[in-house]
């Protein structure tokens, strides 16, 4: 079966889209680099597809910027990262699969600086620049990080992923004055047992500071008020791990906050599918940006038949939980908000347990959903937990369908009027031994498709709620995709769904509560119909 869904809000899709790669603002444009197949739906023959925008949402696909053409390259343009100096220049350094296909590190250029849609690149003379050192598998040593400049003696470092023979996750550090020859640093950044091979890998600086509440430049040095985030993408699970911690500038070294919810252990981008992400500072919206590949979840027979497969996520600004100092907060861009167009509220409406309350919408495909809920768990209150019971997780609750106490409820998005089609976007209170609440956070795909060739979990993971705080979510649906972001994007979940019956103009909403002792209300519902994006080909 196909499953050929268009996308309308989330940008650049295939034939064959794979992570992205060197973000960066340039003279007025917005520049996104991306693994591409042009020939197939399926991975393979890695090239680097570019599109620009004025405001990351509405997008110009530009030619290739970059294909597989030399000895070094030959067998894929992998992923890179850009970084620039001071004076204007860009560097952009990538890594290469080779006739052998060992993993080696490449520099490009702009051919033309003055260009700003940075149409045509140059790659040196000198490549590869980088190749893998003693004792790092052949294989084993990809995607460079933009590259930052060093507190200890203004050289710039970058970080590049990699794994040790003991199945270690690992980030070597180079140390570079001129972006051709590098020295191999004798520390490592950051090691964690177990959790095998680092893909772009990423290093960056927040604000610590409740009064900063910006992004900050990548070469912002380690200090009072500054914290670095460590980020992995782990090749064992194809999940994006990052721990907050302090950087060593002398040292070259990075240690997290807390060593339970180290890189790889704790703490993930998204719950959900969403994988090799990258951030880049922005330097207009003086923020930082963070993009994610959303792949597919349906057979690779599925791809083919519809001719392309994999979207970019809707990019995110992301900055420390100063509120809670453990954790980021990850939110779509303020531009995400232009295309909101009519807008109803559905202000206190009580969801009884046990009901299913439809929300008159209209088309329900394109959405942007933002809910806050009162919750009354008082029904609750005399009831004691079970010592010894098994602990609640998303993935074994039994999902939407599963009845608790105070769990789960929600939207029901991508629904059909039978409800035979939905995805539910929910939460689920459990209540501990010492009387305390911890909160859950899930997507229910289990019945977001009546399609029988599909992936279908149901994901989710803690998320904090604070004293005296309501329980909030926002939703970007966009016909197959479901973006959940619950407290302000400190829990974040990223559904590839499928609908058969749940499309266009027959896609609904829903409330509900499948909680048996909990009364909900919405303190606030707003639901807008979004417009489409403006993605095309770039003309003269």
């Amino acid at each position: 079966m196909s499953h050929d869904v268009t996308y309308f809000l989330h940008a650049l899709t295939g034939p064959s889209i794979d992570r992205s790669a060197g973000p960066l603002y340039y003279k007025g444009w917005y520049h996104l680099f991306y693994q591409w197949n042009p020939d197939s739906a399926v991975w393979g023959n890695i090239t680097w597809g570019h599109a620009v925008s004025r405001d990351l949402i509405h997008w110009l696909h530009l030619p290739l910027a970059m294909v597989p053409d030399h000895w070094y390259d030959i067998n894929g343009v992998w992923t890179g990262s850009a970084t620039q100096l001071p004076d204007g220049r860009i560097v952009m350094l990538y890594t290469g699969a080779t006739e052998e296909s060992v993993q080696v590190q490449n520099l490009a250029e702009p051919a033309d600086p003055n260009d700003p849609l940075l149409r045509e690149w140059s790659k040196a003379e000198a490549n590869p620049v980088l190749v893998p050192p003693p004792g790092i598998g052949l294989t084993d040593f990809r995607d460079p990080t933009t590259a930052w400049r060093s507190p200890a003696d203004s050289a710039w470092r970058i970080t590049i992923g990699s794994k040790d023979r003991d199945h270690a996750g690992l980030a070597l550090v180079y140390k570079t004055e001129d972006f051709l020859h590098y020295d191999l640093l004798p520390t490592l950044l950051h090691v964690v047992k177990g959790t095998g091979m680092w893909e772009c890998v990423d290093l960056y600086p927040v604000s610590a500071s409740p009064a900063v509440e910006v992004g900050l430049e990548t070469s912002t040095p380690p200090g009072p008020g500054v914290k670095h985030v460590l980020k992995a993408s782990l090749d064992d699970d194809k999940n994006d791990y990052y721990a907050i911690g302090t950087y060593d500038g002398e040292a070259d070294t990075w240690t997290p906050d807390n060593a339970d919810n180290d890189v790889g252990i704790g703490l993930r981008y998204d719950y959900g599918k969403f994988y090799a992400s990258k951030t880049f500072y922005d330097p207009v919206g003086r923020r930082r940006v963070l993009w994610g590949w959303i792949g597919e979840t349906d057979s690779e027979r599925a791809d083919i038949l519809k001719g392309w497969a994999s979207v970019q996520s809707i990019p995110r600004t992301i900055m420390l939980d100063t509120k809670t100092g453990s954790n980021l907060l990850q939110w779509p861009v303020v531009e995400m908000e232009n295309l909101r167009m009519r807008g109803k509220s559905f202000d206190g409406l009580d969801v009884s347990p046990g009901s299913v309350v439809p929300l008159d919408v209209g088309k329900a495909t394109q959405l942007d959903i933002e809910a806050v809920f009162e919750v009354d768990t008082s029904a609750a209150d005399g009831v004691v937990a079970e010592a010894g019971a098994a602990p609640y997780s998303c993935g074994t609750g039994g999902g939407a369908v599963g009845r608790g106490l105070m769990g789960p409820f929600g939207l029901l998005v991508l629904a059909d009027d039978q409800l035979s089609e939905r995805t539910a976007v929910f939460f689920y209170l459990v209540k501990g031994v010492d009387g305390n609440l911890t909160t859950f956070f899930c997507q229910d795909e289990l019945r977001s498709s009546k399609a029988n060739d599909l992936v279908k979990r149901v994901y989710g993971s803690l998320v904090p709620v604070l004293d005296g705080e309501n329980l909030s979510i926002r939703i970007l649906v966009d016909h197959s995709i479901v973006e959940g972001f619950a407290q302000g994007g400190r829990t974040c979940i990223t559904s590839r769904v499928y609908p058969t019956k749940a499309i266009y103009e027959s896609a609904r909403i829903f409330l509900f509560n499948n909680a048996t002792n909990v009364r909900v209300t919405t303190k606030s519902l707003k639901i807008w119909e979004l417009n489409s994006a403006y993605i095309r080909p770039y003309v003269d």
